[in-house]
């Protein structure tokens, strides 16, 4: 298959929601290192609230995105919540009225997220941000378009992987972790993991349902 389904598909974001959840004490520690510590709890509590709100209802996934976009952006604290909020908003306003989500349809998606972070804040690729991770997984998924949906899939993923693991030797440049400055190289940044975990995911969950 080429193509999935924009209906019932609200089971993508609750495993979306699943792997933050999971991985709510390791994104904490890793923050605790060069910023607040709460980013694991807020993302957490925000996509598990999403995610109970969804369950078992028949559910497109822009819909069930925007339900997350609300918790994100109304019902937990720090930035990166209203950061993540936004974009899961206009990745949802790219598929309204979808019947099917193909590779075309998802790069737009994909894009309109991307804008979506860009337009709230100045963080890019180098300054130690979930835009690390966020820019060149959208940049592969793009370039391997032409190689089919799953393979561009799989290089959004792959890409991703590397945006975060290049965070380990940058400084940062924006937020609470800029304060430090030498200080903050030699550890991940929490948002560049966490879009990481989210993008790795929705690869994965897409291409189960392409097979």
């Amino acid at each position: 298959m080429t193509t999935i389904q924009n209906a019932d598909q609200a089971t993508i974001v609750e495993e979306l929601a699943a792997v933050i959840v999971a991985n709510k004490a390791f994104l904490s520690e890793i923050d605790g290192k060069i910023g607040d510590g709460d980013h694991g709890i807020n993302m957490a509590k925000g996509f598990g609230r999403a995610a109970e709100r969804i369950h078992g209802k028949d559910m497109t996934l822009d819909a069930a995105m925007l339900v997350l976009s609300d918790v994100l952006m109304s019902e937990i604290g720090g930035s990166m919540g209203p950061l993540y909020g936004l974009m899961f908003e206009d990745m949802a306003g790219a598929l309204t009225g979808r019947e099917v989500i193909d590779a075309a349809t998802f790069s737009t998606m994909l894009n309109a997220g991307l804008e979506g972070v860009r337009g709230v804040g100045s963080a890019e690729v180098g300054d130690k941000t979930l835009m690390d991770t966020l820019v060149p997984a959208v940049a592969a998924f793009d370039a391997a378009q032409g190689q089919g949906f799953a393979a561009a899939l799989r290089a959004m993923a792959a890409a991703a992987e590397t945006g975060r693991d290049s965070t380990i030797d940058l400084v940062a440049k924006i937020g609470r972790a800029s304060r430090l400055g030498e200080r903050s190289r030699g550890v991940l940044d929490a948002g560049a993991t966490s879009c990481c975990m989210i993008l790795t995911t929705l690869a994965q969950s897409v291409q189960r349902r392409l097979a």
